[in-house]
């Protein structure tokens, strides 16, 4: 049977028993819990990849450039106090690769990277949200008791059925169009919706 069509609770089931097979992914999980980062996820690509590996028969860690570490702060919406958070995850994560971003802050920036306005988001949630791929909007974070809490708006069929999906709602075409030519070199078996016209 196909992980997708298993209830919710088998999929995650599934889902983590997945993410652990990934060394890096489980230590980047545990050190970030340490930063006690409010709202903090592990999200996107990385989660969806492994995933896409475990479903493939590919190792864990296959076609992976770096885990997004997301958090939201907005009691300082300063570069200068995201830097200093970005400057302590270069410490604690030494040769690991990840990438920090406070998700408040997104709007700040995102017109100038990107070419569109972004809305300010409230929460972690509403960042992982606008994502430009929905198969992508997946985050996850361990508990200090080593529970898994998941944030999957969309649910995880598409995840474990190897489709992606554009959301059209924020970022531009030409960010998912550059990540589904990246993907589907890497994983030939994902198959890629159009941008709608």
């Amino acid at each position: 049977m196909r992980i997708s069509r298993l209830p919710l609770d088998g999929q995650l089931a599934a889902m983590t028993s997945t993410l652990r097979t990934n060394r890096t992914l489980m230590e980047v999980l545990r050190r970030a819990r340490s930063m006690e980062l409010p709202g903090w996820y592990v999200a996107a690509g990385a989660i969806a990849q492994t995933i896409w590996n475990g479903t493939t028969g590919r190792p864990p860690e296959h076609g992976i450039k770096d885990y997004d570490l997301i958090y939201f702060d907005d009691g300082d919406l300063s570069w200068e106090a995201e830097d200093e958070v970005i400057r302590a995850g270069r410490s604690l994560f030494g040769e690991l690769p990840v990438e920090i971003r406070n998700q408040a802050r997104v709007h700040l920036w995102y017109e100038d990277r990107w070419g569109v306005p972004c809305p300010p988001h409230d929460s972690t949630e509403s960042g992982i949200d606008s994502f430009p791929c929905t198969t992508c909007h997946l985050g996850v974070r361990l508990t200090p008791a080593d529970s898994w809490q998941v944030y999957a708006p969309r649910g995880l069929s598409d995840v474990f059925d190897l489709v992606l999906r554009p959301n059209p709602g924020l970022a531009p075409r030409e960010v998912y169009d550059a990540k589904v030519a990246r993907w589907t070199r890497d994983w030939p078996e994902l198959t890629a919706f159009p941008w709608p016209l």
